[in-house]
Protein backbone atom coordinates (compact mmCIF):
# COMPACT_ATOMS: atom_id res chain seq x y z
CA UNK A 1 0.00 0.00 0.00
CA UNK A 2 0.97 3.79 -0.91
CA UNK A 3 0.35 5.95 1.70
CA UNK A 4 0.33 10.08 1.99
CA UNK A 5 0.69 11.10 4.67
CA UNK A 6 -0.39 14.87 4.70
CA UNK A 7 1.09 17.07 7.14
CA UNK A 8 -1.09 20.39 8.64
CA UNK A 9 -1.02 22.46 11.60
CA UNK A 10 -2.67 25.93 12.37
CA UNK A 11 -0.02 27.31 14.11
CA UNK A 12 1.73 28.45 11.38
CA UNK A 13 3.73 32.01 12.41
CA UNK A 14 3.53 34.00 8.78
CA UNK A 15 0.30 32.88 8.20
CA UNK A 16 -1.67 31.58 11.25
CA UNK A 17 -4.73 28.97 10.31
CA UNK A 18 -3.80 29.32 6.52
CA UNK A 19 -4.93 25.75 6.10
CA UNK A 20 -8.35 25.96 7.22
CA UNK A 21 -8.51 29.57 5.59
CA UNK A 22 -11.50 29.27 2.91
CA UNK A 23 -10.69 29.20 -0.45
CA UNK A 24 -13.70 29.38 -2.85
CA UNK A 25 -15.62 28.99 0.00
CA UNK A 26 -13.97 25.89 1.64
CA UNK A 27 -11.18 25.42 3.81
CA UNK A 28 -7.75 25.55 1.83
CA UNK A 29 -6.86 21.53 3.05
CA UNK A 30 -10.30 20.44 1.60
CA UNK A 31 -9.24 22.14 -2.25
CA UNK A 32 -5.72 20.29 -1.45
CA UNK A 33 -7.26 16.76 -0.23
CA UNK A 34 -9.17 16.94 -3.48
CA UNK A 35 -6.23 17.24 -5.48
CA UNK A 36 -4.39 15.07 -3.95
CA UNK A 37 -7.11 12.35 -4.32
CA UNK A 38 -6.41 12.49 -7.95
CA UNK A 39 -3.12 11.03 -8.07
CA UNK A 40 -3.90 6.98 -9.18
CA UNK A 41 -0.44 6.00 -7.19
CA UNK A 42 -1.86 7.05 -3.82
CA UNK A 43 -3.86 4.26 -2.03
CA UNK A 44 -4.93 5.68 1.22
CA UNK A 45 -4.49 9.61 2.58
CA UNK A 46 -3.97 10.46 6.22
CA UNK A 47 -3.61 14.34 8.17
CA UNK A 48 -0.73 14.56 10.59
CA UNK A 49 -1.26 17.45 12.90
CA UNK A 50 -0.18 17.59 16.02
CA UNK A 51 -2.02 16.86 19.56
CA UNK A 52 -1.71 20.51 20.68
CA UNK A 53 -5.19 22.24 21.44
CA UNK A 54 -4.27 24.79 18.53
CA UNK A 55 -5.18 22.17 16.07
CA UNK A 56 -8.34 20.70 17.79
CA UNK A 57 -10.40 22.52 15.15
CA UNK A 58 -8.56 21.18 12.19
CA UNK A 59 -8.59 17.68 13.79
CA UNK A 60 -12.74 18.35 14.19
CA UNK A 61 -12.85 19.25 10.60
CA UNK A 62 -11.03 15.58 9.51
CA UNK A 63 -13.38 14.04 11.63
CA UNK A 64 -16.64 15.62 10.56
CA UNK A 65 -15.33 15.32 6.46
CA UNK A 66 -14.17 11.77 6.87
CA UNK A 67 -10.80 12.59 6.09
CA UNK A 68 -8.77 10.16 8.35
CA UNK A 69 -6.02 12.34 10.48
CA UNK A 70 -3.21 11.05 12.89
CA UNK A 71 -2.22 13.21 16.07
CA UNK A 72 1.28 13.52 17.52
CA UNK A 73 4.21 16.26 18.63
CA UNK A 74 4.11 19.60 17.08
CA UNK A 75 8.01 20.14 16.87
CA UNK A 76 9.29 16.46 16.36
CA UNK A 77 7.46 16.17 13.21
CA UNK A 78 9.84 13.28 12.29
CA UNK A 79 8.45 11.55 15.20
CA UNK A 80 4.75 12.62 13.97
CA UNK A 81 5.16 11.45 10.49
CA UNK A 82 6.95 8.22 11.49
CA UNK A 83 4.07 7.47 13.86
CA UNK A 84 0.92 8.40 11.31
CA UNK A 85 2.80 6.13 8.87
CA UNK A 86 2.51 3.25 11.50
CA UNK A 87 -0.11 3.42 12.72
CA UNK A 88 -1.66 3.53 9.02
CA UNK A 89 0.02 1.34 7.81
CA UNK A 90 2.12 -1.33 6.72
CA UNK A 91 3.09 0.92 3.77
CA UNK A 92 5.59 0.79 1.85
CA UNK A 93 6.32 3.53 -0.03
CA UNK A 94 5.34 6.77 2.18
CA UNK A 95 4.61 9.90 0.31
CA UNK A 96 4.97 12.83 2.43
CA UNK A 97 3.43 16.38 1.04
CA UNK A 98 2.79 19.73 3.11
CA UNK A 99 -1.38 21.26 3.25
CA UNK A 100 0.35 24.74 2.35
CA UNK A 101 0.02 23.66 -1.89
CA UNK A 102 -3.11 23.70 -2.80
CA UNK A 103 -1.91 23.36 -6.25
CA UNK A 104 -0.05 20.26 -5.86
CA UNK A 105 -0.37 18.61 -8.82
CA UNK A 106 -1.24 14.92 -9.09
CA UNK A 107 0.78 13.96 -11.77
CA UNK A 108 3.29 15.27 -10.78
CA UNK A 109 3.24 13.27 -7.20
CA UNK A 110 2.16 9.57 -9.49
CA UNK A 111 5.50 10.64 -11.92
CA UNK A 112 7.65 10.78 -8.33
CA UNK A 113 6.16 7.69 -6.70
CA UNK A 114 6.70 5.67 -10.46
CA UNK A 115 10.41 6.75 -10.73
CA UNK A 116 10.50 6.06 -7.04
CA UNK A 117 9.69 2.26 -7.62
CA UNK A 118 10.96 1.94 -11.04
CA UNK A 119 14.86 3.31 -9.26
CA UNK A 120 14.96 1.56 -6.38
CA UNK A 121 15.35 5.05 -4.45
CA UNK A 122 15.64 5.12 -0.29
CA UNK A 123 14.32 8.61 -1.08
CA UNK A 124 12.92 10.07 -4.20
CA UNK A 125 11.99 13.81 -4.22
CA UNK A 126 11.45 16.63 -7.04
CA UNK A 127 12.53 19.40 -4.13
CA UNK A 128 16.38 19.00 -4.07
CA UNK A 129 17.33 20.25 -7.50
CA UNK A 130 14.75 21.91 -8.34
CA UNK A 131 12.63 22.45 -11.34
CA UNK A 132 9.42 22.58 -10.31
CA UNK A 133 7.60 25.34 -8.79
CA UNK A 134 7.78 25.67 -5.01
CA UNK A 135 4.58 24.37 -3.99
CA UNK A 136 4.20 21.09 -6.04
CA UNK A 137 7.12 19.13 -3.51
CA UNK A 138 6.70 15.93 -3.12
CA UNK A 139 8.65 13.62 -1.00
CA UNK A 140 8.60 9.37 -1.17
CA UNK A 141 10.44 6.88 1.18
CA UNK A 142 10.82 3.64 1.66
CA UNK A 143 9.32 2.47 5.26
CA UNK A 144 12.78 1.15 6.11
CA UNK A 145 14.43 4.40 5.52
CA UNK A 146 12.01 6.37 7.65
CA UNK A 147 12.16 4.14 10.61
CA UNK A 148 15.84 4.30 10.38
CA UNK A 149 15.78 8.33 10.09
CA UNK A 150 13.02 8.44 13.02
CA UNK A 151 15.18 6.35 15.04
CA UNK A 152 18.77 7.42 14.78
CA UNK A 153 18.05 11.38 13.69
CA UNK A 154 18.79 13.49 16.72
CA UNK A 155 19.88 16.68 14.89
CA UNK A 156 16.78 19.66 15.87
CA UNK A 157 16.38 20.43 12.27
CA UNK A 158 16.23 16.98 10.97
CA UNK A 159 13.29 15.89 13.55
CA UNK A 160 11.80 19.31 12.75
CA UNK A 161 11.89 19.04 8.73
CA UNK A 162 11.43 15.16 8.57
CA UNK A 163 13.64 14.01 4.99
CA UNK A 164 16.65 15.69 5.62
CA UNK A 165 18.10 12.77 8.07
CA UNK A 166 18.49 11.09 4.55
CA UNK A 167 19.32 13.10 1.82
CA UNK A 168 22.17 14.40 3.63
CA UNK A 169 23.67 10.61 3.47
CA UNK A 170 24.07 9.86 0.57
CA UNK A 171 26.74 7.66 0.77
CA UNK A 172 24.44 5.51 3.28
CA UNK A 173 20.63 6.64 1.25
CA UNK A 174 20.31 6.15 -2.39
CA UNK A 175 18.68 9.71 -3.01
CA UNK A 176 16.81 9.73 -6.23
CA UNK A 177 15.62 13.25 -8.08
CA UNK A 178 12.37 14.23 -10.09
CA UNK A 179 13.44 16.58 -12.56
CA UNK A 180 12.06 18.38 -16.10
CA UNK A 181 13.42 19.74 -18.87
CA UNK A 182 11.77 22.98 -18.14
CA UNK A 183 13.33 24.86 -15.44
CA UNK A 184 10.53 26.11 -13.28
CA UNK A 185 12.04 26.19 -9.80
CA UNK A 186 12.15 30.14 -9.15
CA UNK A 187 7.85 30.38 -9.33
CA UNK A 188 6.57 30.32 -5.82
CA UNK A 189 2.91 28.43 -5.55
CA UNK A 190 3.31 27.29 -1.84
CA UNK A 191 1.13 29.93 1.17
CA UNK A 192 2.94 30.95 3.86
CA UNK A 193 2.15 34.20 3.48
CA UNK A 194 -1.23 36.87 2.43
CA UNK A 195 0.61 37.59 -0.83
CA UNK A 196 0.84 33.50 -1.99
CA UNK A 197 -2.77 33.01 -0.89
CA UNK A 198 -4.02 36.16 -2.93
CA UNK A 199 -1.89 34.53 -5.85
CA UNK A 200 -3.55 31.05 -5.31
CA UNK A 201 -7.26 32.36 -4.83
CA UNK A 202 -6.87 34.08 -8.00
CA UNK A 203 -5.72 30.81 -9.64
CA UNK A 204 -9.11 29.22 -8.30
CA UNK A 205 -11.27 31.96 -9.16
CA UNK A 206 -9.84 31.58 -12.67
CA UNK A 207 -9.98 27.90 -12.94
CA UNK A 208 -11.65 26.14 -10.83
CA UNK A 209 -15.41 26.57 -11.52
CA UNK A 210 -15.15 25.46 -15.31
CA UNK A 211 -12.38 22.81 -14.25
CA UNK A 212 -11.91 21.65 -11.19
CA UNK A 213 -9.26 19.43 -12.02
CA UNK A 214 -6.77 22.05 -13.50
CA UNK A 215 -3.30 21.23 -13.74
CA UNK A 216 0.00 22.82 -14.14
CA UNK A 217 -0.07 23.30 -17.51
CA UNK A 218 -3.76 25.42 -16.54
CA UNK A 219 -1.77 27.42 -14.32
CA UNK A 220 1.35 28.23 -16.47
CA UNK A 221 -1.01 29.19 -19.12
CA UNK A 222 -3.01 31.37 -16.52
CA UNK A 223 -0.06 33.47 -15.28
CA UNK A 224 1.81 34.07 -18.96
CA UNK A 225 -1.90 35.41 -20.10
CA UNK A 226 -2.00 37.90 -16.86
CA UNK A 227 1.44 38.32 -17.41
CA UNK A 228 1.04 40.17 -20.94
CA UNK A 229 -2.44 41.48 -20.25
Amino acid sequence: MILAVLQARLSSTRLPGKVMRPLLGRPMIERQIERLRRAARIDRLVVATSVEASDDPLAAWCAASGVEVFRGPLDDVLARFAAAAEAFGPADPVVRLTADCPLADPGVIDACIDLHLRDGGDYTSNALTRTYPVGLDVEVVTALALATAAREATDPYEREHVMPFLYRRPQRFRIVQLTQAENLGALRWTVDTPEDFAFVEGVYAALYPARPDFDTADVLALAGARRTA
